[in-house]
């Protein structure tokens, strides 16, 4: 998750996660009218919310820090109108973080 503190030095407040998608939920959204990217032969979709979004771990207790790449999560968004052509907005509530990756920020391999 990644809350998005400042642009052009002023606070947005926007909160978003980039989620790379199992073939049956990429499949499930499309029907829906959400658009997705491809990145890396995987279909992706970005969440979103103006507002705080709560995030919880497996106990439901609140999860503390970063949700790093990688990590498996669930997320409840809700559809918005229709655009002709962005597709279906996705309005992000809340996520679940089920297993937190490896930080591997600051590694130099593969470099």
């Amino acid at each position: 998750m990644q809350a998005l503190k400042s642009y052009e030095g002023k606070d947005t407040n926007k909160w978003s996660i980039s989620l790379t998608l199992s073939d049956e939920d990429a499949k499930s959204l499309q029907a829906a009218g959400i658009k997705l990217r491809t990145y890396e032969g995987k279909s992706q979709r970005k969440f979103s919310s103006k507002y705080p979004v709560k995030v919880v771990d497996l106990n439901d207790q609140p999860f503390v820090g970063d949700i790093t790449r990688g990590s498996k999560v669930r997320v409840q968004y809700k559809q918005g109108p229709e655009h002709p052509v962005h597709g279906v907005s996705t309005y992000l509530q809340q996520a679940r973080v089920l297993e937190l990756a490896e930080d591997n920020s600051g590694s130099d391999e593969g470099f």
